[in-house]
Formats: C-alpha cells, sequence, structure tokens
C-alpha cells in the first residue's frame, strides 16, 4: 500500500523541474521577441507568422513523444525495461525519419507557404530566412522532445530541466551576438536570430543523447529489435494519433477563435493578446501538476495500484484548482495597474481588466481539463478526451463564442463567458469520468 505521503513526494520530484521548465521555456520566447523587437517591428511580425506554422508541424512529432510518456511509464512501473528500451528506440527512429520530412518541407516549401499565409512583401525575405533556417533543423527538436519524454517517464526530469537553463543561456547570447553584430560576429538580424535557435536547439538534443546514455538507457542492444517490435509502434500511434488530435483540435479552434475576434477589430484583438499571455502564467503551475502527476499515474496503473492512481488525480484536480484559482484572483485585483503598464489605451485597459475578472471562473475548469487530458492519456484512456474536446470546444467555445460576440454583440467580454462555459463544461465531464474508474480498464499492461 502506498501512503499518500509518499504519492505527494514523487509527484513534487517530478513536477517542481517540470514547471521550471515550462516558465523557462515560456521566457525564451519572450527573449527573442523582445531582442528582435529592438531590431525592428517588422522582423518580429514576420518571425511571429513563421513561428505559427512551426509550431503547428511539430504537433506531428507530438504523435509519438505522447505515446513515448504513455507507454515508458507504464513500463517503468511494471518493470518491464526491455520493453522501454524498445519504445524509445522506436521512438527515435520514427522521430528522425518524420524530422528530416518536415525539415525538408519547412526547408523547401517556405516561399509557398508563405505566400499563403498572406505575407506581405516587405515581411518576405526576413520570414523567408528565418523559415529556411530554423526549418532545416526541426528534427532537433523532434529527437529532443522524444528523449525528453523518455527522461521525465523514468523520474529524471531535472535533466531536461538542466538542458533547458543551458539553452536558454545560448540563445541569449547567440541573439545578441548575431542580430547586433557584437563579440566580433556580423550583424545578421532575424538571420542571426534564427541560426542562434537552431544551433541552441542542436546543443539540447546532444545534451539529452549524452544524458539518456548515461542515465537511463545505456545502449539498445540490435536484439531488442529483431524482429522490428511492431506491437510498440502500434502502441505508439495508438496513444498519439488521438491524444495529437486533441491538441490539433484545441489548436484550431484557437484559430477560428482569433479570426472571429479579428472582426471586432484592432482593439480587440491586441486585448486578447494581452490577456492570453498574463493569464498563462496563472495557469502554468497546473501544466507542470499535470504533466508530473500523468507520469506518476502511468507508473501506479504499471504497478497494478489504480486506487492510489486515483487519489494522485484527486491531489492534483484539488491542488491545481486552488492555486490556479488563487493566481487568477490577485491577477484580476491588480489587472487595472498591469494593464496600464502595458498600454495607454484606455478601450483595452477596460476590456483587458473585465476579461481578468470573467476569467477566475474560467480558471475553476482550466486546471481539471489540463490534469484529465493528462492523466487519462497517461492511464491508457487516449480517445475520450480527443472525442470530449472535439465536441464541447467546437459547439461551446467557438460556436457560443461567435453567437455572444458577434451577433449578440457583447464583444470580446462575451467570448470570454463562451470560454468559461467551454472550460466547466468539460472540467465536470472529466471529473465524473475520474470518478468512475472506467480509465483503470485502459492500461497497455495486461
Amino acid at each position: 500500500m502506498i501512503h499518500q505521503e509518499s504519492l505527494k513526494k514523487r509527484l513534487a520530484k517530478l513536477a517542481a523541474p517540470i514547471f521550471i521548465e515550462t516558465l523557462l521555456i515560456m521566457m525564451l520566447g519572450a527573449v527573442d521577441t523582445i531582442m528582435l523587437s529592438r531590431h525592428s517591428d517588422s522582423s518580429v511580425a514576420a518571425v511571429g507568422v513563421v513561428n505559427q506554422i512551426i509550431m503547428l508541424t511539430f504537433l506531428v512529432f507530438e504523435v509519438i513523444n505522447l505515446g513515448t510518456s504513455v507507454l515508458c511509464s507504464q513500463y517503468l512501473g511494471a518493470r518491464l525495461q526491455k520493453k522501454v528500451v524498445q519504445v524509445v528506440g522506436v521512438s527515435l527512429v520514427v522521430n528522425v525519419i518524420v524530422g528530416v520530412s518536415v525539415s525538408l518541407f519547412l526547408f523547401s516549401l517556405a516561399g509557398p507557404i508563405l505566400r499563403l499565409m498572406g505575407l506581405t512583401p516587405e515581411l518576405m525575405t526576413d520570414g523567408m530566412d528565418y523559415m529556411r533556417i530554423v526549418g532545416a533543423f526541426a528534427f532537433f527538436q523532434a529527437l529532443s522532445l522524444t528523449l525528453s519524454a523518455s527522461l521525465r517517464s523514468a523520474n529524471k526530469a531535472i535533466y531536461p530541466m538542466l538542458v533547458t537553463v543551458v539553452v536558454n543561456i545560448l540563445n541569449i547570447i547567440g541573439n545578441y551576438s548575431l542580430i547586433f553584430g557584437r563579440f566580433g560576429f556580423p550583424e545578421l538580424g532575424v538571420e542571426g536570430a534564427a541560426i542562434s535557435t537552431a544551433f541552441s536547439r542542436g546543443v539540447s538534443m546532444i545534451l539529452l543523447f549524452i544524458i539518456l546514455f548515461r542515465k537511463h538507457i545505456h545502449r539498445f542492444p540490435l536484439a531488442y529489435f529483431r524482429p522490428f517490435p511492431w506491437i510498440e509502434l502500434k502502441n505508439l500511434m495508438k496513444i498519439g494519433l488521438p491524444s495529437a488530435g486533441e491538441q490539433l483540435s484545441y489548436s484550431s479552434s484557437q484559430v477560428v477563435i482569433t479570426f472571429f475576434i479579428n472582426m471586432l477589430g484592432v482593439e480587440a484583438l491586441a486585448t486578447r493578446t494581452y490577456c492570453v499571455n498574463i493569464i498563462m502564467f496563472a495557469y502554468l503551475f497546473s501544466i507542470s501538476m499535470a504533466q508530473g502527476g500523468a507520469i506518476c499515474i502511468g507508473h501506479l496503473i504499471g504497478e497494478k495500484k489504480p486506487h492510489a492512481a486515483f487519489l494522485m488525480g484527486k491531489y492534483v484536480m484539488k491542488k491545481s484548482v486552488m492555486i490556479t484559482v488563487i493566481l487568477s484572483t490577485v491577477l484580476a485585483v491588480f489587472g487595472n495597474t498591469i494593464f496600464h503598464w502595458l498600454t495607454s489605451n484606455e478601450e483595452i485597459i477596460r476590456l483587458g481588466t473585465t476579461i481578468l475578472i470573467i476569467d477566475v471562473v474560467l480558471e475553476i475548469g482550466r486546471p481539471i481539463n489540463i490534469f484529465a487530458t493528462n492523466a487519462l492519456r497517461a492511464a491508457g484512456d487516449v480517445t475520450y478526451p480527443f472525442y470530449v474536446g472535439l465536441i464541447v470546444q467546437w459547439s461551446i467555445a467557438v460556436g457560443l463564442g461567435y453567437i455572444f460576440g458577434i451577433p449578440l454583440e457583447w464583444g470580446i467580454c462575451g467570448m470570454w463567458v463562451a470560454f468559461l462555459l467551454d472550460e466547466n463544461i468539460r472540467g465536470a465531464i472529466f471529473v465524473r469520468r475520474w470518478y468512475s474508474m472506467k480509465w483503470t480498464k485502459k492500461g497497455f499492461i495486461k
């Protein structure tokens, strides 16, 4: 019998480094934007469009990586080390093939893709430079994500976190040197930012490989892959396709919602951009708790301890909701002050302050949804979050968001009420699913 204190220690060991790593990744994007803004506003706009495309292609890598995390967690819990080696080996092979294919796609079709996105001629040169360089080395990220997933599932989340620290420092130095031409380097602008990003990701991949071989899987014996473990590839796809589909559905719904908000005008669109970036810090804690909790739940399912997994889930949901609501309340209280720091536009300040108040109620449901999609996937219940997300997000967040915002003329605040309903309805559905314990019969350990 596992005591609750033991479960909490397991969770803290995983969630703390994941929290720091996630925060550093968010800061990495912010540093890139700030540095490029000192170069020119047009470079920020061009790189912003390219990054949207690149991040969308990275969802392809998640098909394998999500499966890697789930299978490794369950197999490690069941002490099936050979299967862990097989899963990681298959994942690396598949993501090398997929990563190189995506790299070739982004490099060779940079021009047509950017023209399709409507990039203006004055932004095209910067956009092409960035996309060709970063896109050509996209396979670095494909392999890094697989290696990180493997290390996290083995309770070694601290190593990806430390690698992210190194990458942050390298990227800042690289950006400063190559964007502005410091330390004897040429002033390359956007091209310099792209080289810095690609180089940093390459270093990240090499460091993660070194750590994997020294701390987790010392070698990949050929005997483990003769004959080829097709069953593990099948399981990876069985988990990864609906899981990545759920993420793709969410990302697509956000694109449509952005289109609707754009219909309301520039002030509404600017307000959404500010709010999304502010609110992200409220639910950052719940992301790390959910990811750490999911790995622990995968281990417990592999150990045949479903009741302990259930208790872990209850604890993660309770703590995530409590902390996220407290943080969002703080943001709402200081909302007016925060927006006055960011802009002098009174309409944006009014809308943004109102949205932060509405968001307090929204943040009751969001942490539950972040937890449930991770935890149900870790338990093997992979299709349920996909169908719930597909039906509720598109009918409530997108459908009602449009009705409240456009025909009823409630604007962006009305849309945020629809988002509130979406998050809390899905949250209620997922709480019911977790308490039903039906997910306990979905594991991959037979």
